[in-house]
């Protein structure tokens, strides 16, 4: 935390010493520490650490893996799954979010279809096993 080194002991005080002698919480001590200097260059547009390959690296990795299958349309499950057994690590959510937004991803189920209500003829019959009124 402090690159003063104590005569006693050595090494650099801890974070929670200077934030005593401070009288500030360690949550503020690391906020400020992690405070974008505004004469640093800008950094990636997207948060996280950097993967091994760009996002348009990554998509042309993707779309040789659906090129290269044999079904119509694969989840990024299985791209993911593929991916990773050719050597290229990355995360699902990453494949996801690159197949969503350059309409690769496999089209899915939005739910069950609607039936017709099932009436009976009148009130006072009912209805066999066969399906027929009796």
């Amino acid at each position: 935390m402090s690159r003063a080194i104590s005569s006693v002991t050595g090494h650099a005080y801890g974070l929670a010493r200077v934030a005593r002698v401070w009288q500030l919480s360690r949550a503020t001590v690391y906020r400020h520490r992690a405070a974008p200097d505004p004469a640093a260059p800008a950094g990636p547009t997207r948060r996280g650490p950097v993967g091994a390959c760009s996002d348009t690296e990554l998509l042309e990795h993707i779309r040789a893996q659906i090129l290269g299958s044999r079904l119509h349309g694969e989840g990024y499950r299985k791209i993911w799954a593929r991916l990773r057994h050719a050597g290229i690590r990355t995360s699902a959510r990453r494949v996801r979010r690159l197949m969503g937004q350059h309409g690769v991803l496999a089209p899915h189920r939005v739910g069950r279809p609607e039936l017709p209500p099932m009436t009976a003829p009148s009130p006072q019959r009912r209805w066999t096993r066969c399906g027929g009124p009796t």
